[in-house]
């Protein structure tokens, strides 16, 4: 089971590789804020369109193979883009790693459910869950404590290398499959599944949940760097990338959120979570640091409850409905992270255009829409039985 942890470990850590180092890409390219951006959203692009092939493929290869080895390559994709001397071969790169990537995040959970005995579930997930938080968080921070000393090669090499060293060890402690049955699915049965799943309005509603809160965070997170490294604070990258930090809100919020949501229920908690980012997004108007900060805290923690409870609402409502629970969950994957590639990429041209205000207004705008299409979900029936809501393990198999 530590196999899954260093997996969850080193795809979080890889994807997220450039995000605290935005502005040094920015300077050394002499790209505008906006373009720097694209560094994270054609990784979180690559990804989503890997996403949609992986889980099939996966029941014709076997889990473990697409596993070790989308880890393996992604982290020697990673290796190269220390080395990228242009900025186009960069996002090439970038593209090539999040491609990559995608054999890991859906293909893992179906590892997880097959392999472990159930009564180890829980555990199990949560070794996942703490990789990829863990993950997210120390790619981050090395990368901002790497850059001040060396560069953002110094920086984008040693997460690489933290990914190789996952993947090493991810190969070595990770059991081969011995209950993976080859299921191939045939194109018409994907498209007839799929093409019932986007005929339900409430998944449609998720999906588009799964977009625009994702888009708001990650929009957020792209821009925050510029603004701490810039005027009034001019924070070292080795600093401003601690308020990454604030993640960890998450990891206590997402559990709790779906404890409540077994009590009041998914169409209560989730546009309350809305609500919570938006209250979020206005603290960081003020320009105390301490308060920014609080803002960006109380932002992470109304977008775990959000994701945490929807996602888990995704899978429930095709399991009692339409089936094809994990159809739903790359669906719901694909909108998630083509949310972060479009809305984040939108976040340094916001930023160079308005400052933090513009960049605040536009993840206001999106967590607005999170906060409709979650009251629209209150008026869509239930489908049967309402089943269990989310624990928070299986969100933070997507951790952001």
């Amino acid at each position: 089971m530590v196999g899954l942890f260093f997996l969850g470990l080193g795809t979080f850590s890889l994807l997220y590789t450039t995000q605290p180092l935005l502005p040094e890409l920015a300077r050394d390219f002499r790209v505008s804020e906006g373009q720097s951006a694209l560094s994270v959203s054609v990784a979180t692009l690559g990804l989503s369109i890997a996403l949609l092939v992986a889980g099939p493929l996966s029941e014709v290869v076997g889990r473990t193979p697409l596993l070790r080895w989308s880890l393996v390559m992604s982290s020697l994709v990673g290796l190269a883009c220390a080395y990228a001397p242009s900025w186009n071969l960069l996002l090439v790169l970038r593209l090539v790693e999040g491609l990559a990537l995608g054999g890991l995040p859906g293909v893992a959970i179906a590892y997880l459910r097959e392999e472990i005995h159930h009564d180890s579930h829980a555990r199990a997930a949560g070794l996942y869950v703490g990789g990829t938080a863990i993950g997210g968080l120390l790619g981050r921070l090395l990368g901002g404590v790497l850059a001040d000393l060396g560069g953002w090669r110094l920086a984008a090499g040693g997460v690489a290398l933290l990914g190789l060293v996952s993947a090493v060890a991810a190969i070595t402690l990770l059991p081969p499959s011995r209950r993976f049955t080859p299921a191939p699915s045939s194109p018409r049965s994907l498209a007839r599944m799929s093409g019932r799943l986007l005929r339900d309005p409430a998944q449609l509603a998720l999906y588009g949940i799964a977009a625009t809160a994702m888009g708001s965070f990650t929009a957020a997170f792209n821009a925050i760097g510029f603004r701490l490294t810039g005027a009034p604070y001019h924070l070292p990258l080795s600093v401003s990338g601690f308020v990454f930090l604030v993640y960890l809100v998450g990891v206590v919020t997402s559990p709790a959120a779906g404890r409540l949501a077994g009590r009041l229920g998914r169409r209560v908690v989730v546009p309350g979570g809305a609500v919570v980012t938006l209250v979020g997004f206005l603290l960081t108007l003020a320009e105390p640091l301490p308060v920014v900060v609080l803002g960006l805290a109380v932002v992470t923690g109304g977008f775990f409850a959000v994701h945490g409870v929807s996602s888990g609402w995704v899978a429930a409502r095709a399991d009692l409905s339409s089936g094809g629970i994990g159809q739903a969950a790359s669906l719901y994957l694909v909108s998630y992270y083509l949310g972060a590639s479009i809305f984040g990429g939108l976040a340094g041209t916001a930023w160079s255009t308005g400052g933090w205000p513009l960049v605040a207004a536009l993840c206001g705008a999106l967590t607005l829409g999170t906060l409709l299409l979650s009251l629209f979900l209150r008026t869509v029936p239930i489908a049967g039985r309402p089943a269990p809501a989310a624990d928070g393990h299986d969100i933070l198999a997507a951790a952001p």
